[in-house]
């Protein structure tokens, strides 16, 4: 009679249960990103469609006043947080997967993160200050 061969599940049965991975992230950070994609597609058509109708022949005074119009406004900020989330969460995916050392993991996503933080918050002050003048 032939042996089955056992295999080894590393995985606890709390784990299991919740289907979480050893780090207990990886399924939101997965879920997170499908979430951000779908938001990025009507986000990003919307905003494609009034730069070619709208700001593509406005003066900044006419950008201005597009911008400083509530719907617009709040629009152009969960386009902003949605790309930028998106991006800072692609880009740390990457860096875990080729970056070799746990140091240059480390530096590279924090790095990857003050970026997106940091540039995501300049472009909210913006539409802000543009919506609130």
């Amino acid at each position: 009679m032939a042996q089955q061969p056992t295999t080894t599940i590393l995985r606890s049965p709390l784990g299991r249960v919740r289907g979480l991975g050893s780090a207990r992230g990886g399924t939101h950070h997965w879920f997170m990103q499908r979430v951000t994609a779908m938001a990025l597609l009507p986000l990003t058509i919307w905003f494609a469609i009034s730069a070619v109708t709208v700001l593509a022949h406005a003066s900044y005074e006419q950008a201005a006043l597009w911008v400083g119009l509530p719907w617009n406004a709040v629009l152009l900020l969960a386009l902003i947080f949605a790309t930028f989330h998106h991006t800072a969460a692609g880009l740390q995916v990457v860096i875990e997967d080729y970056a070799k050392s746990e140091t240059s993991k480390l530096v590279g996503i924090l790095l990857v993160k003050a970026i997106c933080w940091l540039v995501g918050l300049l472009a909210t002050l913006c539409v802000l200050g543009l919506a609130i003048d």
